[in-house]
């Protein structure tokens, strides 16, 4: 009896990811394409102007990028000295306690769920709007996403290699037609080519009055940032994770950070009236629907096969991509927190061949399916229920998490001195960015209600309440393991040294 804890550890340490086998460049596109850059700007940021600030959204942009790089000074020093599929869960396991990492594993969990099940509104409306623009077929939103269910189960289910190969070759499509965009509005000038460039976006003025809540539309622009933590999540299959955490890091947010600042600068030259902006978004011209600004502006500059057949594709493909990476990501918190006792151990198995972690894939795809069903049966409707209402909760709790994983990088290195003595990364980063983040988060519950669009709608507070469950659950489960197997409890989050190393995919 007295061997069963050590067994225990060893047999869930037997199961592993493929090691080696991703570069900084490499984990950067699994973060870049969560964040879903044509997404963001067709979808995000046109709703950021119209709720938002109006003009003021590049300047949105640019100080999340700066919020999102202070937070990463201290997330990236831990990372230097701890690895682990569980990411943030592990930082506050480690740092705050076995508690804690439940808590913050089971918020992990409802967080990262919603997101990717919440995509799958929009892009079932995206696929059906493709569908009947490019070949006039009228195909049920709900028909879509069941197909782009069962694509992302198989590729969850194989190695990862194939679903980096997918999202390399998606996320480099939207890019570029979105930079043909760019590249045509900066050489024509703005207002369809008949003016020039002007910067009064990044003014201060136009950042506190250029609509109706300046704080609504950081909001919308933190939303993109989600998908964040996939730097880390990674990490056990990173080729050297000391060193490409921190890379695929900083690059992922500079690239999402200006790519995202420049383009919406640029939409807004292209449209050419800033200040009747919000207006247009609900206007005739677009059919009352923010999402085909992008599209409708860049006819004039683009003609419409590319401005509008091809860019609706990429939309709906950049969607698929986000899709993908965020199944991955859930996948891999499941694998994590199985092998450490928090869900059923099935779940950190990983597979024989392909050394995925195909059971938390499995239950990932599983749950989405019901989800799905669930709303195509009732009738909702996809973008603003379920793609709302889920994609809005799942970027509250992870901007709770990543508030609390700060407070988890400044207590790591009070109780490890030695290893970041520098006070700007172990201390003064982390606060300011324990700071920033907790303001959003408290505000954006505050307006969550609004967010969702249903202001006296009881899910005002019942969605965000689904949060604090999620709490209360994993501390429970922590708790339950702790009276369980000790031994276990007590290894909580700990760092896994790579043991297997393979040939890896290059930078």
């Amino acid at each position: 009896m007295s061997q069963q804890p050590t067994d225990s550890i060893s047999r869930r340490d037997e199961q592993k990811l493929r090691a080696g086998r991703l570069g900084a460049l490499a984990v950067a596109f699994f973060v870049i394409s969560a964040a879903a850059p044509l997404t963001a700007m067709a979808g995000g940021a046109p709703f950021g102007m119209l709720l938002g600030n109006g003009a003021g959204v590049p300047f949105n942009y640019l100080i999340v990028t700066v919020l999102m790089l202070v937070f990463a000074v201290g997330y990236v020093a831990m990372a230097r000295h701890h690895t682990s599929a569980g990411a943030f869960y592990s930082y506050v396991a480690r740092a705050l306690g076995g508690h804690a990492g439940g808590m913050a594993a089971w918020i992990a969990l409802l967080g990262y769920n919603t997101m990717q099940i919440g995509l799958f509104g929009l892009w079932g409306v995206a696929s059906s709007g493709f569908l009947a623009v490019a070949f006039g077929w009228n195909v049920p939103w709900w028909v879509t996403a069941f197909i782009a269910l069962a694509v992302i189960a198989v590729l969850g289910y194989r190695q990862i290699d194939l679903s980096l190969k997918v999202l390399g070759i998606l996320v480099a499509c939207e890019f570029l037609i979105v930079a043909i965009f760019d590249v045509m509005v900066l050489i024509k000038g703005g207002a369809s080519g008949t003016a020039g460039l002007e910067a009064s976006s990044f003014t201060f003025d136009t950042l506190l009055h250029g609509g109706p809540s300046m704080a609504q539309g950081l909001l919308f622009a933190a939303a993109s940032f989600i998908g964040f933590e996939a730097t880390t999540i990674y990490s056990e299959e990173a080729k050297d994770p000391a060193r490409t955490v921190p890379r695929a890091t900083y690059i992922a947010v500079m690239t999402i950070g200006l790519f995202y600042t420049v383009t919406s600068w640029l939409m807004i030259n292209a449209h050419g009236d800033p200040a009747h902006l919000r207006d247009y978004l609900v206007s005739k011209d677009l059919g009352g629907d923010p999402t085909n600004f992008l599209f409708t502006i860049s006819v004039p500059y683009m003609g419409e096969l590319l401005g509008v057949k091809v860019m609706l594709f990429l939309f709906a493909s950049s969607l698929f991509a986000a899709l993908l990476a965020f199944h991955n990501a859930v996948a891999r918190y499941a694998y994590a927190l199985g092998r450490e006792g928090l869900v059923p151990e099935v779940l950190g198995h990983t597979h024989k061949k392909h050394l995925s972690p195909h059971m938390g894939s499995a239950s990932q795809s599983v749950l989405a399916a019901i989800v799905v069903a669930v709303f195509a049966i009732r009738g909702m409707d996809p973008a603003t229920t379920l793609f709302t209402w889920l994609t809005q909760l799942g970027t509250l709790a992870i901007t709770y998490l990543m508030a609390l994983s700060t407070i988890a990088v400044i207590v790591f290195f009070r109780r490890n001195p030695g290893l970041e003595p520098n006070p700007w990364r172990s201390l003064i980063a982390p606060a300011l960015a324990t700071i920033g983040l907790t303001l959003l988060a408290i505000y954006s519950t505050q307006r969550f209600s609004f967010l969702i669009g249903s202001e006296d709608s009881p899910l005002g507070w019942l969605l965000p309440s689904l949060i604090p469950v999620a709490a209360i659950i994993g501390a429970v489960s922590a708790d339950f393991l702790k009276r369980r197997e000790p031994s276990l409890f007590d290894q909580m989050g700990r760092s896994r040294a790579l043991q297997l190393h393979e040939p890896g995919l290059d930078d």
